[in-house]
């Protein structure tokens, strides 16, 4: 009983002043802490609801306001609002199984020590474990670590088209350890967090068709690059592609002269993922003026036939 002095009431004595009976206080004890920890989890579980609920709304707690991490959540550029929102659920649930866990612990200790256990090896022995743990499993922390700041600095989330180095494909799956991704093939690939040195996100906040149009050096420039811009500007004022396309496209000019021709640039800002739809269409609308006008895309070899083999 003198271990739970300060949590349990004198109503435990019996009338004078006599002490409940072992096998009856220390049950009584633990049911107590059992009680105590649950209770306290569920105020840390409704506390992380709540930062959870703020943060999904784009409303940062002032506590992280000032942080990077507050500056992802507050994102409120269109389309941050889905990623913002998963974001948010993510944090939340990796704060409370850490909470979970902690609580657990802490009142597993306390049991055993109301049984007659002495917990004070078992403190230090948390201690060695934690330390031999950090030189044994510097792998699994630093992959724990690279995926908890991945979440929280937003560098991708579930649906991003990713460039990881060793991988590229579409992002299926982001956990604390392991990120899962399909590439175009369909071939899943499996990565730790803490073998990503770079990340290249195609599909963060928007995109941008790139377009480099070869002509032979018999044609008119000036009048190629006309139409790049009335057809890439036809598709931006197209109803079908009016969330699609979201600035006004741009013809940069000459970008290169080749050994076919004349290498000219067009491009378009798009929406997350749809570069490659826009650029798959605006060839063909393009291929379709350039027969119209006469200009000529070099090509070498004739087609129908297959090219001509290295030597």
């Amino acid at each position: 009983m003198s271990h739970l002095g300060w949590l349990l009431p004198a109503q435990w004595n019996l009338p004078g002043d006599r002490e409940l009976p072992w096998y009856v206080a220390t049950p009584g004890a633990i049911v107590v802490i059992i009680v105590v920890g649950l209770l306290f989890r569920w105020l840390v579980n409704r506390a992380i609801d709540r930062v959870v609920r703020r943060a999904s709304a784009g409303t940062v707690p002032g506590v992280i306001a000032g942080t990077k991490a507050g500056a992802v959540l507050a994102d409120l550029r269109p389309g941050a609002g889905e990623r913002r929102q998963q974001r948010a659920q993510t944090m939340g649930s990796i704060l409370k199984s850490i909470a979970g866990g902690l609580i657990f612990a802490i009142v597993i200790v306390m049991a055993l020590d109301q049984v007659g256990v002495n917990i004070a090896p078992i403190i230090a022995s948390a201690g060695i474990v934690g330390i031999a743990l950090g030189f044994g499993a510097q792998n699994l922390v630093k992959d724990f670590l690279s995926g908890i700041f991945m979440i929280l600095e937003d560098q991708y989330g579930v649906g991003d088209s990713v460039d990881l180095g060793e991988a590229v494909g579409t992002v299926e799956a982001v956990g604390l350890r392991v990120t899962r991704l399909r590439d175009v093939d369909g071939t899943v690939w499996y990565v730790r967090n803490g073998e990503i040195l770079r990340v290249g996100n195609q599909s963060q906040n928007w995109a941008r068709t790139v377009l480099d149009i070869t002509v032979a050096y018999e044609s008119n420039l000036d009048q190629v690059q006309q139409l790049l811009q009335e057809e890439a500007t036809a598709m931006y004022e197209d109803e079908r592609y009016h969330d699609i396309i979201i600035e006004a496209p741009e013809v940069w000019g000459v970008e290169r002269f080749d050994k076919d021709g004349a290498v000219v640039r067009v491009v378009l800002k798009t929406a997350p993922l749809q570069q490659w739809p826009v650029a798959r269409a605006l060839r063909q609308r393009i291929k379709a003026r350039f027969d119209e006008a006469g200009i000529h895309i070099p090509t070498s070899f004739i087609p129908g036939q297959p090219p001509a083999e290295e030597p």
